[in-house]
């Protein structure tokens, strides 16, 4: 899957791009603890750590093992995020988004998930996506549900800064997302 580091997915709003050092300093500076809360990374206390971080997201688009993406806007290329579909080379994928602050409460979360699990739909032959989220972030629990997805198993989980995640694992079929919404 060595291609992966030329896909490029469109949404209405959104163009998903490969991650690259190109936006290392967007995601050092908007991945901040308030951001991370919920997430199982924490913020990089350097930017030499965010470009470690995308190194290997580049090692792992070459081998197909992850595509990992930044999320912009089509208009104006504003920087909005990161996302990704991980484990691609398993029946259970995981996808995984965040966004910045100044960009919350406009969907995007939504929009790039969504475009991201019907790339999955159709370039990945999976039984389902998985989608883990703290059961405390009702923004993003949202967004599985709109896909249809269910909570298949829930657990603790701690994450880099310490702090005990209340991890529901979402379940989102191929099924479900070739419904209508």
């Amino acid at each position: 899957m060595s291609h992966l580091r030329e896909v490029v997915i469109e949404s209405r709003r959104l163009k998903l791009l490969p991650a690259s050092e190109t936006y290392a300093r967007q995601i050092f500076e908007e991945f901040t603890s308030e951001i991370t809360t919920y997430m199982f990374p924490k913020p990089a206390d350097t930017i030499e750590d965010t470009l470690a971080f995308l190194k290997q997201a580049a090692m792992e688009l070459e081998t197909g093992e992850s595509l990992s993406v930044v999320i912009v806007t089509n208009a104006t290329g504003e920087f909005i995020g990161c996302g990704g579909l991980h484990h691609l080379q398993s029946r259970t994928p995981e996808l995984g988004i965040w966004t910045k602050l100044s960009s919350h409460g406009n969907g995007y979360g939504r929009e790039a998930v969504m475009a991201l699990a019907h790339w999955a739909l159709e370039h990945l032959n999976f039984d389902y996506l998985i989608y883990p989220v703290d059961r405390r972030n009702l923004p993003s629990r949202k967004i599985p549900e709109s896909l249809g997805g269910t909570i298949e198993a829930e657990y603790p989980k701690t994450n880099a800064s310490g702090a005990v995640l209340d991890i529901l694992e979402y379940r989102i079929t191929p099924d479900s997302l070739r419904m209508p919404r």
